[in-house]
């Protein structure tokens, strides 16, 4: 019996040593990241090339498909989200190297990230307006295996329809971040873990995730009663899919909508039929698709107080209501008084601040989720 208690203390105090998997697990990498040198200041862009090169060792560590560079042109916003919503993401960093060019500076650095912190920073960029669809179709030839189209009609309808509506769409197939047997597991499992992936990788709050089959209802020569035969091939597609989303307010995934639809086309070929099917598989879908996300961007929409320094006249006033009037996905400008306004938006106020600095007219002052403030430029 003594034994066995000096035994359990030996292991005991041996787990204490242990380093436990998966808690604060460091990951470091090096990246680089450069910027302008605007009149001479190389102290701010040496700050800006930083923020970058942190970036870029956040996005590496996530394994982002989606660059926020391509979507948020000032590095300065971006740093201040990791320092006020994901604070401790990079635990430490070191310049390893800096180039000062003729109007750049390119910094490399080595960062130490945490790999749960760092989704968290991602999600924060996450976009509402942001799709991303994937939609493996069996192919009509493939009857006795399970080959899938990544791209296809319907897909490929669905975005263009997406799009024409002016939301920012990511195709996920050719990036190859999922296959068709990960997003059937997922569709039959109901995890969201794949989902919560996709939605790091193409800074998006919004997926549609489905699987599309076919059968052969009537073949083309069969016997279909009357001495007559069928002329052509009848074939039936079928789609299981979902919508999910990421709720802004609780950071948890919801289901908008799920279900199963199907339609036909007939043609001479198997091949051909699949296709008319899933045009009018697409021409069923898309409006309900259409209505679901249009419904969750509009329950997103949030209030955003933004004061501007320097407005002294009504005319300039009238001037910056436009601008705000002419940002996408501003839903409402209410003017409070000279240089208040409160703008309805639905996205993260880094995107309106990024917006409002491209016009060129506007210094960042200061942004917070609910309050933006700026400095009217005089020209």
């Amino acid at each position: 019996m003594h034994r066995k208690t000096l035994f359990i203390l030996l292991a005991l105090i041996l787990l204490l040593f242990l380093p436990l998997p998966g808690v604060c697990a460091e990951k470091c990498v090096q990246t680089e990241g450069e910027a302008a040198i605007v009149d001479r200041d190389l102290p701010s862009a040496k700050t800006e090339a930083v923020a970058r090169a942190k970036w870029a060792a956040i996005e590496q560590t996530v394994g982002t498909e989606v660059k926020a560079g391509s979507i948020v042109q000032d590095f300065t916003l971006v740093d201040e989200i990791i320092k006020t919503q994901a604070a401790g993401v990079v635990k430490s960093y070191q310049i390893l190297a800096q180039e000062n060019r003729a109007d750049t500076v390119l910094v490399k650095i080595k960062a130490c990230v945490e790999p749960k912190m760092a989704q968290e920073a991602v999600s924060a960029l996450a976009l509402n307006n942001a799709v991303a669809v994937f939609i493996p179709a069996k192919k009509p030839s493939a009857r006795e295996t399970d080959e899938y189209e990544e791209t296809n009609i319907l897909s490929e309808t669905l975005i263009g329809k997406l799009i024409e509506q002016g939301y920012r769409v990511v195709d996920v197939a050719p990036t190859r971040a999922a296959d068709a047997a990960e997003i059937e597991r997922a569709v039959k499992s109901g995890s969201t873990l794949t989902v919560r992936s996709l939605m790091y990788k193409f800074l998006s709050n919004v997926i549609i995730i489905g699987k599309i089959d076919y059968a052969v209802s009537t073949k083309k020569g069969e016997d279909i009663g009357y001495g007559l035969s069928m002329p052509f091939n009848n074939v039936t597609v079928r789609m299981t899919y979902r919508i999910v989303a990421r709720n802004n307010k609780t950071g948890n995934t919801e289901i908008l909508t799920a279900g199963t639809e199907q339609a036909r086309g007939m043609a001479r070929s198997v091949e051909d039929a699949a296709a008319e099917g899933l045009k009018n598989l697409a021409a069923k879908l898309t409006p309900a698709v259409l209505d679901k996300i249009a419904s969750f961007i509009r329950g997103n929409v949030k209030k955003v107080a933004i004061r501007i320094n320097g407005v002294t006249d009504l005319d300039t006033n009238q001037e910056i209501k436009g601008m705000l009037q002419q940002i996408v996905w501003v839903t409402e400008v209410e003017e409070k008084r000279m240089g208040e306004f409160t703008v309805g938006y639905p996205e993260n106020s880094i995107y309106l601040a990024n917006s409002l600095r491209q016009k060129g007219r506007f210094k960042i002052l200061d942004f917070t989720p609910y309050a933006l403030t700026l400095e009217w430029i005089k020209q």
